[in-house]
C-alpha cells in the first residue's frame, strides 16, 4: 500500500511539474510573439531579417542590473528557418562601471547554419565586439553580421548607466 501511494504521489508531482513547465513555455512563446511585433513596429524593415536569416531567437523579457558587477538573464524562443524548434536561455555577467536596472527584449539573428549550430550546441558566447543595435526605424538596414550573428535590443523600462565588459552565453533546449 505504501509503495502504491508513493508511486501515485510521484506521478501526481510529475504531472504538476509538467503542467507548470508547459504553462511557462506558453507564456514565453506568447511574449516572444508580442516582442517580435514590437521590433517590427519600431523597424518594419526588420521583417527582411526575420525571413532571410537562417535562424533567430527572441528573448522577450531580459532583466539586467548591476552595481560594479552586473548580470542579465532571460528566456526566449528559438526559430530555425522560420519554424519554432525550442527555447533559449541567456545569461550575462559584466564587470565595470554600471549602476541601475533595465528590462529589454532582444532578438539574435543567425546568418547561416554554422552560426545557428554553434548556438544550438551552446557554443555561442557573445563578447563586447558583438554589439547590439537599438531597434529603431531603419536600424536594420545598416546592421551587419559579426561572426554570423546580429543582435537588436528594444528597451522596455528602467535606467542603466554602463561602461562595462562582459559576454552573453546561450543555452538551447529543444521543444
Amino acid at each position: 500500500m505504501k509503495k502504491l501511494s508513493l508511486l501515485l504521489f510521484m506521478l501526481l508531482a510529475a504531472a504538476i511539474t509538467y503542467a507548470q513547465n508547459d504553462s511557462k513555455n506558453q507564456r514565453i512563446i506568447d511574449d516572444s510573439e508580442e516582442a517580435k511585433e514590437g521590433f517590427l513596429k519600431d523597424d518594419p524593415e526588420m521583417d527582411k531579417l526575420f525571413s532571410s536569416s537562417y535562424g533567430y531567437i527572441i528573448l522577450p523579457n531580459v532583466g539586467k542590473g548591476g552595481l560594479g558587477v552586473g548580470g542579465a538573464t532571460g528566456n526566449g524562443v528559438a526559430f530555425e528557418q522560420g519554424e519554432r524548434i525550442g527555447f533559449a536561455r541567456m545569461t550575462q555577467v559584466t564587470i565595470g562601471f554600471q549602476a541601475g536596472g533595465q528590462a529589454y527584449s532582444e532578438v539574435v539573428f543567425f546568418e547561416n547554419k554554422e552560426a545557428f549550430d554553434r548556438f544550438k550546441e551552446s557554443k555561442i558566447e557573445m563578447s563586447a565586439q558583438v554589439s547590439a543595435v537599438a531597434a529603431a526605424s531603419g536600424a536594420s538596414l545598416n546592421a551587419k553580421y559579426v561572426d554570423g550573428v546580429m543582435v537588436f535590443t528594444r528597451t522596455k523600462g528602467g535606467l542603466m548607466y554602463e561602461a562595462s565588459v562582459g559576454g552573453q552565453q546561450f543555452k538551447f533546449t529543444e521543444n
